[in-house]
């Protein structure tokens, strides 16, 4: 049995004010500084997405002479509607999946190693530092706009998207790792679910209004507006860090923090057994399944069903980022289930099996209002974030946590930025009036993978006694009472639940 005093909370209680580190109303407060280091980029990553028509529009769509007017101006420069018409960039399809996918292989190249840099600099650096990067890749990327019909303007964009990778996920491990420092029990369970909501609030507001400013202001002003929210981030970032560091002082743990720290070595991913890959690929392919659909959702949407119920692309955008919506209300909350409920592996394989008729009617049935796939899609997507992400831990040794996840983040952002390719390539390749419905066909199958991998992680994991699938009760008298587990085989002597959560920096919520 663990001794008491490993299973005390990091930062015992202290009378000194109602504002001091160790009392709520200071924790709180620092949970939304915290939230909004990655509201303004998680807006800004879906932007293009939003955009799509506008990117791979004609630059000069009066070439047949139909337009009155260009950008609301008196004739010269996206996509003709009536006589009044608007500039586009005419990015090839691949060019704007590109976009994407250079974002996800940079993030799977600096999310492993910000881990490691992050818990050697402390969660200020890295807070300031990434939040930095976020707002220069935006910048950057709005600077591109200048170049406009040059050869130099897309490579500023992808010049852009990577300054912006490598701040906007290493960011996230920067609001993981204050978590785990500053909230235990309910309140860490509600601290990573406050996160999420915030995140995905950004992504739905950007869903919602970044068409509408475009069309009002340009898109000139719009990409320079998600620079300035990531600019609000460095503000968060810099009431953030000075929160930390002076809530640390106040509870005389600055010294210990630092030198507390496990450290991990790279070669022990070799250690990982085959439950901690099969969840891994499992991971992969169910996003694979939604996060290119969403980078391209806006134009399927006003294109495949225009037909049928002659959605504007503003319209279009909202449909589109109703995935995130149903995700920022449902997230919470099926955290608080899984955690209430356990059983993972049953979850994942629910999640993965009731996405399947989301691509089913996407790529068959036109006639279907396409919120009716999107909503599905939010919710089967908060299930999955809810029960994968957590099962991680429960099948590695605590010494190795951090570094599995950030591995776990690298695989998904490889496999996502090949998917992106593939569909960009589909897209520009097929003139088929049904390449659309190829494109989810696709996805449809990357789905169809994960549903697989979920089985052979429910048998893998019977085969080991079954700890996905324990209720919560069950799984943390096992956790106390053996300081073991089949899942792996480094000796972890001595580690304690404390030193699980000053060491677990690159735990990833998406």
């Amino acid at each position: 049995m663990a001794d008491h005093r490993d299973l005390d909370p990091i930062f015992p209680g202290r009378n000194e004010g109602c504002f001091h580190a160790s009392k709520g109303p200071f924790r709180f407060v620092l949970l939304i500084f915290t939230c909004m280091l990655t509201f303004g980029s998680y807006f800004c990553f879906d932007m293009p997405s939003v955009l799509q028509n506008t990117f791979t529009a004609p630059s000069h769509p009066n070439s047949t002479g139909s337009c009155t007017t260009v950008d609301g101006k008196p004739i010269d420069k996206i996509h003709s509607n009536g006589t009044h018409c608007t500039s586009g960039l005419e990015l090839t399809e691949t060019q704007f999946n590109l976009l994407y996918a250079i974002y996800a292989w940079t993030n799977a190249i600096v999310v492993v190693l910000a881990g490691f840099l992050i818990d050697k600099l402390g969660n200020p650096i890295g807070a300031l530092l990434f939040s930095s990067m976020c707002l220069a890749g935006t910048s950057v990327f709005a600077i591109g706009l200048y170049f406009k019909g040059g050869s130099a303007m897309f490579p500023i964009f992808l010049l852009g998207r990577i300054l912006f990778g490598s701040g906007n996920g290493s960011l996230t491990i920067v609001q993981n790792r204050i978590s785990a420092m500053w909230f235990k029990g309910k309140e860490l369970a509600f601290a990573f679910g406050c996160i999420l909501a915030f995140s995905r609030l950004g992504s739905v507001l950007n869903f919602l209004q970044t068409e509408r400013f475009n069309e009002k202001y340009g898109l000139q002003w719009t990409l320079w507006g998600g620079a300035i929210l990531c600019g609000v981030g460095v503000v968060c970032a810099v009431v953030a860090s000075l929160m930390d560091i002076i809530g640390l002082k106040q509870l005389n743990k600055q010294v210990e923090m630092e030198i507390e720290s496990k450290r991990m070595r790279l070669t022990d991913i070799k250690y990982f057994s085959s439950s901690f890959w099969l969840l891994a690929f499992c991971l992969m392919f169910f996003y694979i399944g939604v996060f290119p659909f969403i980078a391209n959702a806006s134009k399927f949407i006003y294109v495949n069903y225009n037909e049928t119920f002659r959605f504007t692309k503003q319209e279009s955008s909202y449909i589109a980022g109703s995935v995130y919506m149903v995700s920022m209300i449902f997230g919470p909350l099926m955290g608080l289930f899984v955690d209430k409920f356990g059983r993972r592996g049953i979850l994942i394989f629910l999640c993965s099996a009731l996405t399947i008729p989301v691509y089913g009617f996407l790529a068959f049935a036109p006639n279907v209002h396409p919120l009716v796939p999107t909503i599905w899609l939010g919710f089967t997507y908060s299930m999955a974030a809810a029960s994968l992400w957590p099962s991680f831990p429960l099948v590695v040794e605590q010494a190795t946590v951090g570094t599995a996840l950030g591995l776990t983040t690298s695989i998904q952002m490889i496999g996502m930025g090949i998917a992106n390719i593939v569909v960009g390539k589909m897209l520009d390749i097929i003139t088929s009036q049904y390449k659309w419905k190829y494109v989810m066909i696709f996805l449809l199958a990357n789905t169809l993978a994960c549903v697989t991998f979920a089985i052979l992680v429910n048998i893998d994991d019977r085969r080991k006694g079954g700890v996905l699938n324990h209720s919560p009760r069950k799984r943390d008298d096992s956790l106390i009472e053996g300081p073991g587990n089949n899942y792996g085989s480094i000796s972890t002597s001595g580690y304690t639940k404390k030193d699980a959560l000053l060491y677990d920096s690159s735990a990833s919520i998406n």
